[in-house]
């Protein structure tokens, strides 16, 4: 079956990169592997993206931050009260 989605590319490789590729091919051709471990690298690096991302998101708030969103959140109780009457 012929992916019309690829491209032919040239690259330079360590020898023991092409060595491993030769050795875990498994049947497959070479660049059928170097494609599979490709998408594997992609695939780890994007988990890593996205777990340094959620960290960066939950981090913990520094003790000024939580005293600006206090003092906001005051602001806005007080509006809404305010609103109500």
């Amino acid at each position: 079956m012929i992916n019309n989605n690829r491209k032919a590319k040239s690259f330079t490789l360590e020898r023991s990169v092409v060595e491993y590729i030769a050795h875990t091919r498994a049947g497959q051709s070479a660049s059928e592997r170097v494609n599979e471990l490709l998408k594997r690298a992609i695939a780890q690096e994007e988990q890593e993206r996205l777990a340094m991302e959620a960290q960066a998101f939950f981090r913990e708030v520094l003790p000024e931050e939580r005293e600006e969103s206090r003092a906001f959140q005051t602001a806005t109780r007080r509006t809404l009260a305010r609103d109500e009457d």
